[in-house]
């Protein structure tokens, strides 16, 4: 009679921690919510500032900066192009226009004043967020044929926000806009706002859905799976809802550290933020669940069945969770500062994601009790039904013909594999950077039509004053190149007398014009072949701008692809390794996800140039692709040969496969399934870059999912038999 009255006294002390530790989940997600809220107001976008210290691009923008007004350095050139006929007196009012343009107040699309946090319109002009000293002005075509009108803004204005906590980049480009399409249609043309300015503006108005659209889709798409998963009209609500907590919590963590320059978030990483911690927390969720339903059918009080579900899920998730965060925080290796921001935003939301499915979700369940598992719930002493349902078959079956299935599996692999040789992860431009024709992307496109693509945005040379003219004379017969201003002490005034050269230190600045698009990839494959050139007649010279910028961050790029894969792959090994206690196993596993990771590879480059018609990959796509698919991808792994593992010191390894197949098919499937679906999220933004990460992760996740840890990963250890757990005593059982 005691001991029923202390296990009582037990079950009820433990129902009280659940309400207690929900409430404490309460308390943290109503501080950090409203920071999660806010989470974009500390983003910084600014592609120039990624570059490590040591790169020629940055050590030639210190340089350039030395000349101090009047140069291009630290500006962001935002290019008005009015297309039409042209005579002298428009190019007079054009520029009269521009002069004007400047004084404006900032304006929405509809030509009302922007308004403060509270809503109240507030006076702010243009020519607050211009470059220091910079020239502005308008010329035409060398046909007569267009316009183009120079409005170079301050480069810091990236990072600027209006009272209002909104980019006051896309305020002052959506003035441009507004003005120059009056201006346009009263004056016979067709006008398009481009350069830096207006493409880092379209950039920013992706973004600008990430609190609302990207949020609510990815909470949609949850809710309907989970919904279908359990069939039930409750149960679905606890995951979903402890994967909002995790979200919010990593936010405003994020937030604090962001706010204080301790790691760098940009919209990338706080897109990708969403997607991965939802989709984590969700895949945690289910894991999770499965184990307590399948517990609560061998143990009569819901305490009992949470405390061995719980210790039966608690390792393998802080194993999955450590393996991708780790993974993530190997970024922090690379020698660009977007990489590098990104691994402790993705890390930090991972572990967010563990601690509050280890914690705030327990409690959940155990305070509602069976019945949030309606119309199904599941009964003491009674048959699990999912020992008898396809994932059974599917184990049987594989188990029956091991060399069958493995023969079929790598066949599909590897002819998938054999296309990762045909992907063009060799950069793209920022206005290929769009999967829509934005109206700066059409700019770009149109500006070429009429000036040469470098117009505005030079290279920049900076060359001792005494071998300034051989080298001017040398890049003169360079391919690719179509004007070579040096920079002088005053602006240069057409039809007036051109003043003296700027000599500063001994060093003189050319302003290279070149006949593509700074961003483009014919732009900056000059960009070696001018160093080459330049370096050889001075050792001392620097090559920077834009296309230099763009070049060494695709350096940095395949530098780190070298560096960090090979790191990561080492630590997913001695983790595998250090949890199934096996050597051959854990390098099983790690082959498996590779050779998926190659496989999905071959797939993308398929669907992004036969079906999506994308022009490329952004040369970070393969490192992304590797963290995000190697790190997730060994998730399904994990959860499953623990679980294989756990059984087999029961059982023996024959039984522990089919055994483990057939409790963690539905589960994994299932996880598998919301982590795709989450991150094809992704593809609602406009955005090249982030469409592919979301198609590879959900091609890649379900590769996995349904093949390599379906029928690969049993089919190998059928064939191997018991020495898989090689070194350790189960290689004997």
């Amino acid at each position: 009679m005691s001991d029923t009255t202390s296990v009582k006294k037990s079950h009820r002390r433990l129902i009280w921690v659940a309400t207690a530790v929900t409430i404490l989940w309460l308390v943290i997600s109503s501080a950090t919510g409203p920071l999660f809220g806010n989470l974009s107001s500390v983003q910084k976008n600014d592609n120039s500032k990624f570059l490590p210290a040591n790169s020629e691009a940055s050590k030639a923008s210190d340089a350039i900066s030395t000349f101090a007004d009047n140069t291009t350095n630290n500006q962001f050139p935002t290019l008005v192009l009015f297309e039409g006929k042209v005579d002298n007196s428009k190019v007079i009012a054009a520029n009269a226009f521009v002069q004007q343009l400047v004084q404006k107040d900032l304006v929405d699309s509809k030509g009302q004043l922007v308004k403060d946090s509270k809503g109240n319109p507030i006076s702010i002009p243009i020519s607050k967020y211009l470059s220091p000293g910079a020239q502005i002005g308008a010329f035409p075509s060398a046909k007569n044929d267009a316009i183009l009108a120079n409005i170079p803004l301050d480069a810091n204005l990236s990072q600027t926000n209006l009272p209002n906590k909104k980019p006051a980049l896309l305020a002052v480009v959506t003035t441009i806009r507004y003005y120059s399409t009056q201006y346009a249609q009263a004056n016979g043309f067709v006008t398009h706002t481009t350069g830096l300015g207006g493409l880092f503006a379209d950039l920013f108005n992706s973004f600008s859905g990430l609190d609302t659209s990207l949020l609510l889709t990815t909470v949609l798409v949850i809710a309907i799976i989970l919904i279908v998963v359990y069939r039930s009209p409750f149960l679905w609500i606890l995951p979903l809802l402890s994967s909002l907590f995790a979200l919010t919590t990593a936010g405003g963590v994020i937030y604090e550290l962001a706010k204080h320059n301790i790691i760098t978030l940009d919209g990338q990483s706080q897109g990708i933020l969403s997607v991965l911690v939802l989709g984590a927390a969700t895949d945690y969720s289910l894991l999770l669940i499965a184990r307590y339903r399948e517990e609560l059918h061998n143990y009569e009080h819901r305490v009992d069945a949470m405390k061995v579900a719980w210790r039966g899920v608690v390792e393998p998730i802080v194993a999955s969770g450590s393996t991708v965060a780790l993974g993530l925080m190997m970024l922090l290796l690379s020698q660009l500062t977007n990489n590098r921001g990104l691994g402790p935003v993705g890390a930090i939301g991972i572990v967010c994601a563990m601690v509050t499915i280890l914690t705030m979700l327990p409690a959940l369940l155990v305070i509602f009790g069976r019945w949030i598992f309606l119309p199904k719930r599941p009964k003491f002493n009674t048959a699990d039904e999912k020992l008898s349902g396809i994932w059974s078959k599917v184990a049987k079956s594989t188990e029956r013909s091991p060399r069958k299935y493995l023969a079929f599996s790598v066949l599909i692999l590897v002819v998938l594999a054999a296309f990762a040789s045909t992907l063009h992860s060799n950069g793209l431009s920022t206005a290929q950077s769009f999967t829509k024709r934005t109206d700066s992307v059409i700019g770009q496109e149109q500006l070429t039509t009429y000036f040469p693509g470098g117009q505005g945005q030079p290279t920049q040379i900076v060359v001792s004053a005494e071998k300034a003219q051989e080298v001017t004379s040398k890049l003169q017969s360079f391919p690719g190149i179509s004007q070579i201003v040096p920079q002088t002490v005053t602006p240069i005034i057409p039809g007036q007398p051109v003043p003296a050269t700027k000599i500063v230190n001994g060093k003189e600045l050319l302003n290279v014009t070149l006949s593509y698009g700074p961003d483009t990839s014919a732009a900056i494959k000059l960009i070696p072949q001018l160093r080459t050139l330049v370096h050889g007649i001075d050792s001392t010279s620097l090559v920077g701008g834009t296309s230099a910028v763009y070049n060494d961050i695709d350096a940095a790029t395949r530098h780190d692809q070298k560096v960090i894969i090979p790191v990561i792959l080492f630590l997913i090994a001695i983790i595998l390794g250090l949890l199934l206690r096996s050597v051959i196993a854990s390098l099983l596993l790690l082959v498996t996800v590779v050779i998926s990771y190659f496989a999905t590879l071959g797939a993308c480059s398929i669907v992004f140039h036969h079906l999506f018609h994308f022009a490329g990959e952004d040369s970070s796509f393969p490192l992304f692709a590797f963290v995000f698919l190697v790190a997730l991808g060994i998730d399904y792994n994990i959860f499953l040969m623990t679980r294989v593992r756990e059984e087999s010191i029961k059982h023996g390894t024959r039984f522990g496969m089919t055994k483990g197949v057939t409790v963690t098919g539905g589960v994994i499937t299932s996880a598998g399934i919301v982590l795709a679906a989450t991150f094809s999220v992704l593809s609602i933004l406009p955005l090249v870059f982030l469409a592919e990460i979301g198609f590879a992760v959900a091609f890649g996740v379900l590769l996995d999912t349904l093949l390599v840890r379906s029928i690969l990963v049993p089919a190998l250890v059928h064939s191997i038999g018991p020495k898989v757990w090689w070194p350790s005593k189960l290689q004997h059982d």
